[in-house]
């Protein structure tokens, strides 16, 4: 969260909305940071919810019945409501998990049938999963899954129905024909991987601009203020021609004061980074002929050019054309793997991750955490239960209501936020996606516009966090406290 403003002199003359946050996890000198970094897709360009969803579900679904798969798919339309970042599919059984940073399970759902008990238990016996295990786990990181997601969802769903093929442990059969949960998830994945590698969904996206991307009028003011006081670069994994595209809707005014060309905003522009690798070995770094989209032979060896576009190379090409350096860099993007763990872990950037759902997140939490405070009494209540008993107590205190009810809590909770709960817990516990953004992210907010809110001489500072050990001393101390000045309280009332 932002810090304590009770250490001020003064009063703030501004003060934030939930929305307008920027929340820190290590603290953060904006006055020395040197260089701003960012991502373009889902960073600075961000897209509208759930039509840009919509349509890559769409062309998903269209594209797996052109191939082969069942007429009885188009039937299934895009459900909002239903996906989230930062879940996992078990390709080997189809499920769609909801995992913790260890692994454990804490949502499951087949199709979208959310399991429960002992249905999670036949596929998971100790309700865990070796989330390293990437050839049957893959982890669902940015918000482009989201319509792939859904799809697989529909796609278990459907021949779980159908009538026609016989449900198996690991698939459908149908004749001499066998359908394995994994063998459908690489047919939806080589689906996604050819609408962008083919362009579909970008010429969908360019030709109706106000329909799927919305036209943030702070971003050019953002971008200019920052330039005053550090260096600007753009890194994409998006091609020249749609990221030219998208920049000019985005930053160029096509009234009122005088135009100023997007690439103005910038000091170094690099297309086609192939990110997470632009954090490794990198590729070539290549000139982009700007009039005509094409890449010039060769790899570029020279000085900045400003006013050029680049394609490929690294994050070690960036250093050395901006001239700086690992901490004073602050890199914004919205992709918690490929954006902010390998620049986190690589070069020692400085790291903002971008979370569009946290609006919703906060929305939620301001109605509902008293949900959340019951379930803390609850806790606190369980462990008054066992408080006076050791090893050698022969009394077994009955819980079972107590951990119904926690139960009951937290499914009210997770439905809050839609079927498959929130982005970054489950009842008490955080998710795997939650734990990542604690770890590698410096800071995080619904959207990078949230920087206008801060002067670029502001210290966030990150809140102090107990370790358990700590956090039973402190409530100790506090309970002990509170003790005292009852007595106190008690005794000046009796001398009265």
């Amino acid at each position: 969260m932002d810090s304590d403003p009770s250490i001020c002199s003064e009063e703030p003359k501004l003060k934030r909305s939930f929305g307008q946050m920027v929340f820190v996890n290590r603290s953060v000198t904006l006055e020395n940071i040197q260089c701003f970094g960012f991502d373009m897709d889902y960073t600075m360009a961000m897209y509208k919810s759930p039509d840009y969803e919509s349509m890559g579900f769409e062309l998903i679904r269209d594209r797996m019945v052109s191939v082969g798969y069942p007429h009885e798919l188009l039937r299934y339309t895009y459900d909002p409501s239903f996906p989230t970042r930062g879940l996992v599919i078990d390709t080997k059984f189809g499920n769609l998990l909801k995992v913790d940073s260890n692994g454990n399970v804490l949502v499951c759902s087949h199709g979208f049938h959310i399991l429960k008990g002992e249905d999670v238990h036949k596929y998971y016996p100790n309700k865990f999963i070796q989330r390293d295990d990437t050839d049957r786990f893959y982890i669902l990181n940015t918000l482009y899954n989201l319509s792939e997601t859904y799809f697989y969802s529909c796609l278990v769903d459907f021949f779980t129905r159908c009538t026609r093929y016989t449900n198996l442990l690991k698939g459908f059969q149908h004749g001499d024909l066998f359908m394995s949960y994994r063998s459908m998830f690489q047919d939806a994945r080589d689906t996604v991987d050819f609408i962008h590698d083919s362009g579909i969904l970008k010429d969908r996206t360019i030709k109706n601009l106000d329909r799927y991307v919305i036209k943030e009028p702070n971003l050019p003011v953002l971008l200019t203020r920052i330039k005053v006081v550090a260096k600007v670069f753009l890194a994409t994994n998006s091609d020249y021609s749609y990221t030219e595209a998208i920049m000019k809707y985005l930053l160029e005014n096509k009234s009122g004061s005088p135009k100023k060309p997007w690439r103005s905003f910038f000091d170094l522009i690099v297309v086609d980074t192939k990110k997470p690798l632009f954090f490794a070995e990198g590729t070539v770094l290549r000139q982009v002929d700007t009039n005509t989209g094409k890449l010039r032979i060769g790899t570029y060896t020279g000085d900045l050019q400003h006013g050029t576009v680049y394609s490929g190379g690294s994050s070690d090409v960036i250093c050395d054309l901006l001239d700086v350096r690992g901490k004073n860099i602050l890199y914004v993007g919205d992709h918690i793997f490929g954006d902010i763990l390998k620049s986190k872990k690589r070069q020692g950037w400085r790291t903002f991750l971008v979370v569009p759902e946290l609006t919703k997140e906060l929305q939620v939490w301001d109605k509902k955490k008293n949900l959340f405070e019951e379930l803390k009494r609850l806790d606190i209540f369980l462990a008054e239960l066992y408080k006076h008993l050791d090893s050698d107590s022969q009394e077994v205190p009955d819980i079972r209501a107590i951990q119904t009810r926690m139960k009951v809590l937290t499914y009210r909770m997770d439905m809050s936020y839609g079927q498959m709960g929130s982005l970054l817990r489950s009842g008490a516990r955080q998710t795997l996606f939650a734990s990542q953004l604690m770890r590698y992210a410096d800071l995080y907010s619904s959207t990078c516009i949230n920087l206008l809110h801060y002067p670029f001489n502001y210290l966030f500072m990150a809140p102090p966090v107990l370790m358990p050990h700590e956090s039973v001393a402190q409530h100790a101390a506090d309970f002990a406290a509170s003790e005292l000045a009852r007595t106190n309280k008690t005794v000046q009332t009796s001398r009265n």
